[in-house]
């Protein structure tokens, strides 16, 4: 059996994400399997573990950094 985590997931374990259905809990991604995202709160480091779908994540944004602000 092939190892498809490799290939078909774009977030990888450990980024920091938030989901559409509660925008405001900051989420870390711990494990990916079969198309799923486990998560856990980053407040709670040890609490429940969330899971999600792909298309139920909110894509993190790039901070500009100071330089990119200044030039605006």
């Amino acid at each position: 059996m092939r190892d498809q985590n490799l290939r078909d997931n774009i977030y990888e374990e450990g980024i920091q994400i938030r989901a559409k259905e509660n925008p405001d809990l900051q989420l870390v991604i711990t494990k990916y399997s079969q198309r799923i995202y486990y998560c856990t709160a980053v407040d709670d480091m040890p609490s429940k573990m969330y899971a999600y779908f792909e298309a139920n994540l909110i894509p993190p944004t790039k901070v500009k950094s100071f330089e990119q602000k200044v030039l605006l």
